[in-house]
């Protein structure tokens, strides 16, 4: 699955801005995977998984849990299709309608949809690929760079009421405030940004209707023609398996009757992807488990998260996969952020 490749671009300048060190900059690359010549011309695309992995690395190598949330901020076009239309749409409201439908030309594995309600509109998202949920820093940048995204259509600073995620940040929650002004909420029921309703009556200065109408027609026809390609049956298990936390994981057989197969045929179509159904549940847990430690989570909140009946199991589980205690590398990585590096 991949993106833009002027995304990368984007992060890995903002990282080599704030951190003005190669030695340092070179690192995140080695751990995310990202060699020079897979984003040099003619690139035009990168894999949407190594991005993932760069803000996290980028985070982890500055000390700073925001830096992906900031880089979203950064982000001010795009030249793909999506963001043409809304370009030339006539009000915010219209390029959030096109953005829901037209998204998967940006990033297929998350999906908008625009919900009025009330006194407020939310452009709510979703996992398309599930797998994509374990990327905390990544699921921040993508959602503040929507709001970037509707500030440069409108040529307007719109503040949202609250920009709402799924995750929790634990102590960290006071410095996402601070980005930009406006309230950042963890642990909500949905990924959305919250929008007084006046903010969809915002025209956009590009409007055009006769190119809009264009784009269109040519857009649907893409859409047409795509073939729709169903997830791995790892990322959908992944997406149950996060969905059935905090506190449980769903076993395998509930696993398989959601997905509609049998058991038999579950094991079946995880060996075929090169794994089985206890080794997706370690490794997801392994990951979130890192990931909630840098989020600031105590280690009772995570043992109950991912499910453990105790705290004394997880840490024997965590120590098993990284070979070290939950304690260790929370004292390792549980660093102060440094605000003044903004």
């Amino acid at each position: 699955m991949d993106v833009d490749v002027s995304r990368i671009h984007m992060l890995i300048k903002a990282l080599n801005e704030q951190a003005q060190d190669r030695p340092l900059i070179s690192q995140v690359m080695k751990n995310s995977g990202l060699k020079q010549e897979d984003i040099a011309p003619p690139a035009t695309v990168y894999s949407a998984h190594g991005e993932a992995l760069f803000v996290r690395y980028a985070c982890d190598a500055l000390d700073d849990i925001t830096f992906g949330a900031r880089s979203g901020l950064l982000v001010s076009s795009s030249s793909s299709l999506t963001a043409y239309i809304s370009k030339y749409s006539r009000d915010l409201r219209q390029a959030m309608e096109n953005a829901g439908r037209f998204h998967k030309f940006i990033d297929p594995a998350i999906v908008f949809s625009l919900r009025v309600s009330g006194n407020f509109a939310s452009l709510e998202a979703d996992w398309k690929d599930p797998s994509f949920a374990r990327y905390h820093r990544r699921t921040e940048f993508l959602m503040f760079a929507a709001l970037a995204r509707m500030r440069t259509l409108t040529q307007s600073k719109i503040y949202p009421i609250e920009i709402r995620f799924q995750h929790e940040i634990g102590h960290h929650e006071a410095i996402y405030q601070k980005i930009d002004g406006f309230p950042v909420v963890f642990g909500a029921e949905k990924m959305e940004i919250v929008l007084p309703l006046s903010a969809l009556d915002i025209g956009i200065p590009t409007y055009d209707p006769s190119l809009r109408a264009h784009l269109l027609d040519y857009g649907e026809r893409l859409l047409a023609e795509s073939q729709s390609t169903k997830n791995m049956v790892r990322a959908q298990v992944e997406g149950l398996i996060t969905r059935s936390m905090p506190g449980h994981v769903i076993p395998a057989e509930e696993a398989a009757a959601r997905l509609g197969m049998s058991p038999r045929t579950l094991t079946r179509r995880l060996q075929s992807e090169g794994t089985g159904y206890r080794e997706v549940v370690e490794d997801l847990r392994c990951d979130l488990a890192q990931t909630f430690i840098k989020n600031g989570m105590t280690l009772s909140e995570i043992s109950y998260s991912l499910g453990y009946a105790d705290q004394a199991a997880f840490s024997n589980a965590f120590k098993r996969w990284t070979g070290q205690a939950p304690s260790t590398f929370k004292k390792r990585v549980s660093h102060p952020i440094n605000v003044s590096k903004r």
